[in-house]
């Protein structure tokens, strides 16, 4: 499914970060917040070279998410990669 559009740049001009915190708990439950905040820290864990046997005790989270998060991050087109690059440096 497509994100849609007009919600993309609604959420694009979005400068202020309490601002942003409250739309995104107004659109998303906490379980769905919870599983974004998940997803962000195993692909932060992912670039600094953690291993994913290691994110997966962590987080108690399956091997086929951290996989599912380790293909992200190998994406030639993804922007999550230079993202975390902009903002750890380049992987471990």
């Amino acid at each position: 499914m497509a994100i849609d559009r007009e919600l993309l740049d609604i959420i694009s001009k979005i400068k202020d970060t309490h601002e942003l915190e409250q739309l995104f708990k107004d659109l998303f439950t906490p379980a769905e917040l919870d599983d974004l905040t998940l997803r962000w820290k195993l692909l932060k864990d992912l670039h600094k070279g953690v291993p994913q046997r290691r994110i997966a005790e962590t987080y108690g989270i399956s091997l086929c998410k951290i996989t599912r998060g380790s293909k992200v991050l190998k994406k030639k087109d993804g922007v999550v990669a230079d993202i975390l690059k902009q903002l750890n440096g380049p992987a471990a």
